[in-house]
């Protein structure tokens, strides 16, 4: 396929940003006053306003004619076939397939994968009320009343912000927690105030070999049964998400509580999976068919809005003009809700983990900036941390506002405070404050250097109506196909993270030289040499 940079929109984009790169979205609205009513799309109850970017119609015909070109359209009904579009691991890309309604056929060699789609939800579901109403008891016969969800990557980020973006509609009765970091601590403090003949584990691995899952998963397992002595506890506090049945069945779980998935949903693409099953414990059955139903909505927006009004391609484009044309190294996502605090962190494994890459799907080197850093804070904590940079600094950083219309809480006051920031950092962001508006303020004239704010500085506001579990769906299927437009434009697979593993490969084996016993036959470079002997030389080996 050939390189976007070769393709007639790339060029004619290098010549239009030579046009444009000066020209400020104050000029940009006083030409046309309607702007803010005609750069905007809507779709799967999401409002996106992309009127305060520093493009013009022509530049939007471009970034969508860059789209054709470089085949999104293709290369997106490609991957709702089943076709393997992964194409280093020879695998379909199909976390689509994990919210298609019964009734539709998406096929991967040959076989219909939605029927045990709809097989392991309904397993699910089933499982889920009996924890939910008591009927699934622990090894004392103790009603369970917490939940651990034990995982690494994406089968924790998911449970984990879906879980706090959702706990208004989850059952306050019992607690969720969740563990990933293969420090010692992260276990410890999950579980200190908890009783083990109450718990639940639910442990997360495909494999069922992940270093830092079954880490934590060997020493959950210490402590249930050293607290209910008897190796039997085992098979009522731990469940599976997993495909190894006899790593399952060896670690003493019944392979009747074991959820599978599939080779062809990504680890990062995988909270609507039996990876869910945490969230679905916490919200209920009724709550995650509405969640899938969001990730539908968006799939379906995704697949027949025009690419124009299309939001995953218009914010996906944008990306992509930022960081290719103007130079941006980071966008930031700054949702305006306590609840969706972890979904910054959810989108840095989502986007930097799928575009990462230094080659395309020829093998070739880039030869372009592909993934940007994604980060941020929820509004409105981050206007006091950071923001003065975005304001003032010298980096251009586009940033996503996302906001809610009702609240989760009973305070309207707080809300329209919490709202009004959202349209007053947007505003902001592209017209500033000009020396001439400060003096008209009265502003000390020495005062005025610093007081100044540029302006220019992009953003998107997305707006939703309520923080649902469909809403969120909908919100993390808009990232999803966000990251695949961009993936595609550069010609890259976004779905391997071959980089991943290499480090993982080298910590297997740094583990047995920091603790052998006897002095071991160090053959790193010198710097990781001098480590490890300084690291075994504090812990007294």
């Amino acid at each position: 396929m050939a390189r976007p940079i070769d393709t007639a929109a790339w060029r004619a984009l290098q010549s239009h940003y030579e046009k444009v790169k000066g020209v400020e979205l104050r000029q940009l609205f006083a030409e046309d006053p309607r702007r803010g009513e005609t750069f905007i799309a809507e779709g799967a109850g999401l409002y996106l306003d992309f009127s305060k970017n520093r493009i013009t119609a022509e530049t939007l015909g471009l970034l969508v004619q860059l789209a054709q070109e470089c085949g999104v359209p293709e290369r997106r009904d490609a991957m709702f076939r089943g076709e393997k579009i992964n194409i280093t691991e020879q695998r379909a890309v199909l976390h689509v397939a994990l919210r298609a309604p019964k009734g539709v056929q998406i096929k991967v060699d040959g076989r219909d994968v939605v029927p045990e789609v709809h097989g392991v939800l309904e397993k699910m579901a089933g499982f889920s009320d009996r924890v939910r109403s008591g009927e699934w008891k622990g090894h004392t016969g103790q009603r369970i009343r917490n939940v651990i969800n034990v995982g690494i990557g994406g089968s924790y980020l998911g449970p984990e912000m879906a879980y706090d973006a959702l706990r208004t509609f989850t059952d306050r009765s019992m607690n969720f927690r969740f563990v990933a970091n293969v420090d010692g601590a992260a276990f410890a403090e999950a579980t200190h105030d908890l009783n083990a003949a109450e718990t639940l584990f639910i442990l997360s691995s495909k494999t069922f070999t992940t270093l830092e899952t079954m880490t934590n998963a060997a020493t959950a397992r210490r402590w249930v049964v050293d607290t209910l002595k008897s190796d039997a506890a085992i098979a009522k506090h731990f469940v599976a998400v997993s495909t190894n049945d006899a790593e399952v069945r060896k670690f003493g779980i019944d392979t009747a509580n074991m959820f599978g998935f599939w080779d062809w949903v990504g680890g990062r693409y995988s909270m609507d999976s039996a990876i869910g099953l945490s969230t679905m414990i916490a919200i209920g059955p009724q709550n995650y068919r509405e969640l899938l139903a969001g990730f539908r909505a968006m799939d379906e927006h995704f697949c027949s809005a025009p690419l124009a009004k299309n939001l995953p391609v218009l914010t996906g484009l944008l990306t992509v003009w930022y960081n290719n044309f103007f130079g941006a190294q980071t966008v930031g996502v700054m949702p305006y809700s306590d609840n969706l605090r972890r979904f910054p962190a959810y989108l840095q494994q989502l986007q930097m983990e799928s575009n990462g890459k230094h080659v395309d799907l020829d093998g070739r080197k880039v030869g372009m900036q592909t993934g940007p850093v994604i980060w941020g804070e929820p509004g409105t904590d981050g206007q006091h941390s950071f923001y003065q940079l975005i304001h003032q600094g010298t980096k251009l950083i586009p940033c996503d506002l996302i906001g809610f219309c009702h609240a989760l809480s009973p305070s309207k006051e707080q809300h329209d405070l919490l709202m009004s920031n959202v349209f007053a950092q947007a505003e902001a962001l592209a017209f500033g404050k000009t020396p001439q508006e400060l003096k008209a303020e009265g502003s000390p004239d020495f005062q005025t250097p610093f007081r100044v704010c540029e302006g220019n500085r992009p953003t998107n506001v997305i707006l939703v109506d309520r923080l649902t579990p469909h809403a969120l769906g909908a919100l993390v299927a808009l990232y999803e196909h966000n990251v695949f437009t961009q993936g595609t434009i550069w010609n890259i697979d976004s779905f391997d993270q071959w980089g991943v593993e290499l480090g993982k490969v080298l910590a297997k084996r740094i583990i047995p030289e920091l603790e052998s016993q006897s002095e071991p036959d160090l053959r790193h470079d010198s710097s990781t040499n001098a480590l490890i002997k300084r690291y075994r030389r504090l812990r007294g080996h």
